[in-house]
């Protein structure tokens, strides 16, 4: 009996970002170096590298760990994105969230002066746009 031809399926539009690009641009916002994120995934750097680099395919399981790692859904790792929604979409990087995890350590009175300067600045910069 002859076999059925395969029916080959378009391919995806990532747009102008491969996954590699994507895992490094993502690495990059939420502030890792690839030593970091390899060492919170459990694989070495050069891994990472060939990953960013796309020498290496992504499977599944690396899917589901650089999710894991860089706090998204593997949906928002995997799933090809508009710049437009890119942006609304972006997290605070890594340094920002460990600045702000300081300031919460920091008693009422000085979080509220950190604040008011902060604040202040931000005030100062939107002036001057």
């Amino acid at each position: 009996m002859p076999r059925k031809p395969t029916r080959q399926l378009p391919p995806l539009d990532y747009g102008n970002e491969t996954v590699g690009q994507r895992l490094a641009r993502l690495r990059k916002e939420r502030g890792y170096t690839q030593v970091d994120l390899a060492k919170k995934i459990g694989i070495i750097q050069t891994l990472i590298s060939d990953y960013e680099l796309d020498k290496l395919r992504l499977s599944a399981e690396m899917a589901v760990r650089y999710s894991m790692a860089l706090d998204i859904t593997v949906d928002d790792l995997l799933a090809p994105k508009t710049a437009a929604n890119r942006k609304n979409g972006k997290q605070p990087s890594l340094k920002l969230v460990r600045r702000m995890e300081e300031i919460e350590k920091l008693p009422p009175r000085q979080q509220t002066l950190v604040l008011s300067a902060l604040d202040s600045m931000l005030r100062g910069a939107a002036v001057a746009r």
